[in-house]
C-alpha cells in the first residue's frame, strides 16, 4: 500500500519561500507520475505541478517561474520549492501519485494515492 506524507508547510510573509516535501513509502513501480495540488477554503482542488519518470514537469500558469517540482528517487521523496509567495497561494497542499506516467499533467486529478495535506499560509 502506497503511503504519502507531506511536510514543510507553514506561515510566511508575502514574497517568502517554503519547500514542501512528500515522503512516499510502499511505492515500487518503474514508472510514475507525482504531483502537488492545493485547495483553498471554498474552492475546488486544483493542480499546481506534476513530474513523471523522465523528469519532465508541468506547471499551472500562475505558479510557473515561482515554483519548482523535483524528486529524489533514491529517497522516494517529492519536493515543491515555492518562491515569491503570494496571498493567493494560501491553501492546503497535497501530494499525489499514480502508477503510470501517461497523461501526467497538473490539469488532471485522476491520481490514485493522496497525502493528508500540509497548510501553507501567506500573509500580506
Amino acid at each position: 500500500q502506497v503511503h504519502l506524507v507531506e511536510s514543510g508547510g507553514g506561515s510566511v510573509p508575502v514574497g517568502g519561500s517554503l519547500r514542501l516535501s512528500c515522503e512516499a513509502s510502499g511505492y515500487s513501480y518503474s514508472s510514475y507520475c507525482m504531483g502537488w495540488f492545493r485547495q483553498a477554503p471554498g474552492k475546488e482542488r486544483e493542480g499546481v505541478a506534476t513530474i513523471k519518470t523522465d523528469g519532465s514537469a508541468t506547471y499551472a500558469p500562475d505558479v510557473e517561474g515561482r515554483f519548482t517540482i523535483s524528486t529524489d528517487t533514491a529517497a522516494y521523496t517529492l519536493y515543491l520549492q515555492m518562491n515569491s509567495l503570494k496571498p493567493e497561494d494560501t491553501a492546503m497542499y497535497y501530494c499525489a501519485a499514480k502508477r503510470t506516467d501517461r497523461f501526467c499533467s497538473y490539469q488532471r486529478l485522476d491520481f490514485v494515492y493522496w497525502g493528508q495535506g500540509t497548510q501553507v499560509t501567506v500573509s500580506s
